[in-house]
C-alpha cells in the first residue's frame, strides 16, 4: 500500500508537469500570437473552463498524495524521509508560487485589464511566459526526489539476505559478525 501510495504521488506529479509544459509550449504561444487579439480569444474560450480547474483539482489530491507517502515512509530511513520532504515542499510551493504570481497575472490577461492597453497585456503573457518553465521546473524536482525515495526504497529491497538460499551466511552477514567480534 505505501508504494502504491508513492507511485500514484509520481503519477500525479508527472501528469501535472506535462499539463505545465504543454501550456507552455501550445497554450502560452498561442495567447501572445497577436495581443490583443489572441487574449480576445482565450477570454471568450475560457469562459466556461480554464486550465485552473484542472489544476485547482489535481495539484491538492498529489501533495495529499506527497504527504500520505511521506508519512507511511517516515521510519524508513532518513535519506527516504528526506527526499520525500523535499519533493513534498517543492510541491506546495509551486502552488505557493501559482497563487502568489501566476493568479494575478491569470487576472490581467484574461479577466480586468481592458485590450486597448496591449504594453500592460504583453508584459504580463511575457511574465507568465518566462515564469511557468520556473513552475515547471519546481515540479520536475519535486519528481525528481520522489523517484530518488524510490530507488532508495527499491535498493533497500535489494540487499544482500543475511542468510542465502544454501542456509549459508551472506557474505555481508559474515563480515558484520566479524566485525562485531572485534
Amino acid at each position: 500500500m505505501k508504494k502504491l501510495v508513492l507511485f500514484l504521488s509520481i503519477m500525479l506529479a508527472s501528469g501535472l508537469l506535462f499539463t505545465n509544459i504543454y501550456n507552455s509550449m501550445v497554450d502560452v504561444k498561442s495567447w501572445g500570437a497577436d495581443i490583443p487579439q489572441s487574449l480576445a480569444t482565450a477570454r471568450l474560450y475560457f469562459k466556461s473552463a480554464n486550465p485552473g480547474v484542472f489544476f485547482r483539482l489535481f495539484s491538492p489530491i498529489n501533495q495529499l498524495l506527497a504527504l500520505l507517502a511521506l508519512i507511511m515512509f517516515w521510519k524508513s530511513s532518513t535519506t527516504v524521509r528526506t527526499y520525500l520532504s523535499i519533493a513534498l515542499v517543492l510541491y506546495v510551493l509551486s502552488d505557493v508560487f501559482t497563487f502568489a504570481y501566476f493568479y494575478p497575472r491569470n487576472d490581467i490577461l484574461f479577466k480586468t485589464v481592458p485590450l486597448t492597453l496591449t504594453n500592460i497585456l504583453r508584459k504580463a503573457w511575457s511574465d507568465w511566459s518566462s515564469m511557468n518553465w520556473v513552475r515547471s521546473f519546481m515540479v520536475l524536482a519535486g519528481l525528481v526526489f520522489s523517484f530518488l525515495s524510490l530507488n532508495k526504497i527499491y535498493g533497500k529491497s535489494n540487499e544482500e539476505p543475511p542468510i542465502n538460499v544454501s542456509g549459508k551466511l551472506s557474505g555481508s552477514a559474515l563480515q558484520t559478525i566479524k566485525e562485531q567480534n572485534q
